[in-house]
């Protein structure tokens, strides 16, 4: 199980995490999707806040042609990488896959700042609570549960 990250803040929200969950069982089988959140920005602030939202994905796909997958669908959602951390149609990470360790030019999982971040642990606790972080060995509720206060994250209602 690959468990990915989904944001967005540019336009129709919404529709682009939709379209890029539809985009992705291309690569494998979405089989969980967690609620959408809506969340305030982190480093590069002065822009419009995400919605964000973690999927499970089944795939036979390793690590590198995923990672390259995933950029394909960003690239043909109209994803400009004009600034660091910038507003973006869609922003796909992968957060966890399965137990792997992998560190390469082309792509890092664990992914190296997930357990920092209140919009990736939120949603990912709601659909993978007791999954293991595989360098940290803390679950997902662990780790969301030690972040500090701060980064407001809102679960809409569906």
């Amino acid at each position: 199980m690959v468990y990915l990250s989904l944001g967005s803040n540019v336009g129709d929200r919404e529709a682009h995490l939709r379209d890029a969950q539809e985009r992705l069982s291309g690569v494998g089988r979405v089989s969980v999707v967690s609620s959408f959140y809506e969340t305030e920005p982190v480093e590069f602030t002065a822009q419009r806040w995400f919605l964000n939202c973690v999927v499970g994905l089944e795939t036979t796909q390793t690590p590198q042609p995923l990672m390259s997958s995933i950029l394909n669908i960003e690239e043909a959602m109209g994803r400009q990488r004009i600034q660091k951390k910038g507003p973006r149609t869609i922003d796909i990470d992968i957060l966890l896959f399965g137990n792997t360790i992998l560190n390469s030019q082309e792509v890092t999982v664990p992914h190296p700042a997930m357990h920092e971040r209140r919009f990736v642990l939120e949603p990912l606790a709601e659909i993978a609570p007791e999954v293991r972080h595989p360098v940290l060995n803390k679950t997902i509720l662990e780790l969301r549960d030690a972040l500090p206060v701060g980064q407001t994250v809102r679960r809409l209602k569906t």
